[in-house]
């Protein structure tokens, strides 16, 4: 299933992309797209579902952040050895856990704004879990019993709040809109292998990033099994796993977003994502 929250900021409706690519309405049956909604059990009652018989939604709405009331939004740094290596950065023997404010999700065509005072605004697309059943502890063996589905996250990234303000990533990292995820969260069913996904990312419609999640150093069970050990994971929670070599840190020059910039993004299987770069107010 692709599952989607469409309708204006905050005030976001539930719904589904059928199998011709429709959109329908789940109002009637869940409240939101979150974490109660994303357990084994549920999924399996929305999964048998006749979707014809789901009001269709007219237009084009807003598509906002795939998944509501996000408890905890947990990233992943220097997972693509040629992403570490392009970052001048040592491959890490354990995965690099850092946690972006859950301030900063917007939608996947929200606009994305560069920060007061900021210099080094970058991009970062990235293949993003999210776990449907709560995991602590979790061994690598049983870890994909956890996860609800997948996501496109941009990583978007601040990079002289993240390497010249005095230590931890965190605060280059959560910036109001910092966080585009969606356009869908596509059900765990319809993505048999996530070590098989190509991904790219444009800005102003030059490639930047190409990339497979084949390169990860570290995959998705290890992932999910390891931030477990750190940390209880509950359903609605997001891990986002790291981003290919290509962001404008590592280009030479490095390059970096302005205001009035657009970012093009996408995984397989998971849609695409289009932001505008706009100052901060």
């Amino acid at each position: 299933m692709k599952l989607v929250r469409y309708g204006e900021s905050g005030r976001e409706r539930p719904g589904l992309i059928d199998a011709d690519g429709v959109l329908r309405d789940l109002s009637t049956l869940v409240a939101d797209i979150e974490g109660k909604v994303l357990v084994p059990e549920s999924l399996a009652r929305l999964r048998g579902l006749d979707t014809s018989e789901l009001r269709v939604v007219e237009g084009t709405p807003r598509l906002g952040p795939c998944v509501g009331a996000v408890g905890k939004f947990v990233c992943i740094g220097l997972n693509y050895l040629d992403h570490a290596e392009e970052a001048g950065m040592p491959i890490p023997a354990e995965p690099v856990i850092f946690l972006k404010p859950t301030s900063c999700i917007v939608g996947p065509n929200d606009a994305v704004e560069i920060p007061r005072g900021a210099t080094k605004t970058d991009w970062e697309v990235e293949l993003g879990i999210v776990i449907g059943k709560p995991a602590k502890y979790v061994a690598v063996e049983d870890a994909y019993d956890h996860v609800a589905g997948y996501c496109i996250v941009n990583d978007v990234s601040e990079r002289s709040f993240q390497l010249e303000r005095g230590g931890t990533w965190d605060k280059g990292k959560g910036c109001d809109t910092f966080g585009p995820i969606g356009p869908w969260l596509v059900t765990a069913d319809e993505i048999p292998d996530p070590q098989a996904l190509d991904m790219w990312l444009e800005v102003d419609g030059v490639r930047r990033q190409t990339g497979s999640t084949r390169t990860m150093i570290f995959d998705v069970p290890t992932l999910v099994s390891y931030v477990s050990q750190f940390m209880s994971l509950q359903p609605g929670d997001i891990i986002s796993t790291g981003t290919p070599p290509g962001v404008g840190l590592g280009m030479k020059p490095p390059v970096y977003l302005s205001p009035g910039q657009t970012m093009h993004l996408s995984i397989t299987g998971l849609g695409e994502q289009r932001q505008t770069t706009v100052a901060a107010g």
